[in-house]
């Protein structure tokens, strides 16, 4: 999971690294798709959430049959939905990002970007909701096979595109896109011949409207909570670019390498959110509610203590990272103060979201979708609001690491009381 983890965030930190060598505005440009862009793959990860719930309890029970018409639902499904809200974006392109504070002079950059982008964003779907169907039968180590040779591919075709080399045009900024389109592109047949040919795991076939509603109510039942959980970050986000935007271009290009390197520094997060769920969900299908407890308690502790270690990792680094992404001095400075300051707040981070992943294995949808609210709305925005208007940029950051200290106190107290409601209404029944 972790080395899946780690190609899936090399896209957008080797995008973020070739297109800093072109300058401050298409850094700053590409900075301000995050949002965006992380909206359209949170719904996918939601996607997968309820793709992954439905397979695996259906392979459990032996209905192999029923599995392959679901796996195959989940494709469509993830192609129809993502390309709906692919063509939103793009129709709305110029007002979204002005909404985000994007300035007229790197508009240009970002809709270069942003069009091709969009393309790709239906390619991707693919491979990650199919990624989910091969973890729920059991494959861990394909997913993250396919995960890294896209990554290689990417990686590779950056410099040739955006700088140009040979036949291939220097592109600037679109090269980024372009390649990561490719990238996907490759992903997306792999894992339809796999799951379709190769592995038998879903039907080499579409699916009719009546087979198609049966599925998709299934997976969106469990999977529309958890998109619309994962789609609220980057709605905060674009919150919190547009308030950092008010401190000019050069804070919004180390807002946005800080936010690459924070997915990358909660990779091992991020795996253990997905490993964690099946095994709630078989003990707490097995009323081992003991087991449920001490698997939580333990993931909770382990992640505070691997999260402190890469703050102090980024702290020494702090300065070689700024050098390496920066070609301006105030942007290093900038980028340097976010990775001192925010990743001491890494590890509460973690507690909320293994709490939210250990809600969503035990049924409960809703509360996690609850505490993602209540997380970003009513205390990471606030908190960094307030921050930057009484100590500015640098206060900010430290509002984020207030907020998230606050919500993974109030996040292991709400799991605490979901286990004890839960025993007591299965004891009740």
């Amino acid at each position: 999971m972790v080395l899946g983890m780690i190609m899936m965030m090399s896209f957008g930190l080797v995008d973020t690294f070739f297109v800093s060598l072109l300058g401050t505005d298409p850094l700053a440009a590409i900075s301000f798709t995050f949002p965006v862009t992380f909206t359209v793959i949170s719904l996918n990860i939601g996607l997968g959430i309820g793709t992954s719930a439905i397979i695996g309890k259906l392979q459990g029970a032996g209905e192999k049959s029923e599995s392959q018409h679901h796996a195959t639902g989940a494709m469509i499904l993830s192609v129809i939905l993502v390309g709906v809200l692919a063509v939103a974006g793009y129709l709305a392109m110029d007002p979204i990002f002005r909404l985000l504070n994007a300035t007229e002079n790197l508009m240009p950059y970002i809709r270069e970007y942003m069009s091709v982008w969009y393309v790709s964003s239906v390619f991707l779907s693919l491979p990650m909701v199919g990624n989910s169907v091969l973890r729920a039968c059991g494959d861990t180590s394909m997913p993250s096979i396919i995960m890294a040779t896209v990554g290689a591919i990417n990686a590779a075709l950056d410099p040739l595109f955006i700088f140009g080399f040979g036949p291939f045009p220097a592109m600037g900024i679109q090269g980024a896109a372009v390649a990561t389109l490719i990238a996907w592109m490759v992903g997306a047949s792999w894992i339809i011949y796999l799951l379709a040919v190769k592995r038998q795991l879903m039907l080499p076939r579409l699916l009719t409207i009546k087979e198609m509603k049966t599925s998709s109510m299934h997976i969106l039942r469990i999977g529309l909570p958890a998109a619309g959980a994962n789609m609220l970050t980057p709605i905060a986000g674009g919150v919190m670019t547009a308030v950092v935007a008010s401190y000019g271009a050069e804070a919004v290009a180390a807002w946005g390498v800080g936010n690459r390197m924070e997915s990358i520094a909660s990779i091992v997060i991020l795996s253990l959110s997905m490993s964690l769920p099946p095994l709630i969900s078989q003990n707490v299908g097995a009323n081992n509610y003991q087991r449920v407890e001490e698997a939580y308690k333990i993931s909770v502790k382990f992640v505070l203590f691997w999260q402190l270690c890469v703050f102090i990792l980024l702290w020494l680094l702090s300065d070689w990272i700024a050098s390496a992404f920066a070609n301006e001095s105030e942007v290093e400075t900038l980028i340097a103060l976010f990775l001192v300051i925010v990743p001491l707040g890494y590890g509460m981070q973690g507690v909320v979201i293994l709490t939210n992943s250990a809600l969503n294995a035990m049924h409960r949808p809703m509360s996690a979708l609850v505490l993602s609210v209540v997380r970003l709305f009513v205390f990471l925005v606030p908190c960094a609001y307030v921050g930057s208007l009484l100590f500015g940029l640098r206060g900010l950051f430290w509002g984020t690491v207030v907020a998230n200290l606050m919500m993974a106190a109030i996040s292991f107290i709400c799991f605490k009381r979901a286990l004890l409601a839960y025993r007591e209404t299965q004891e009740g029944s």
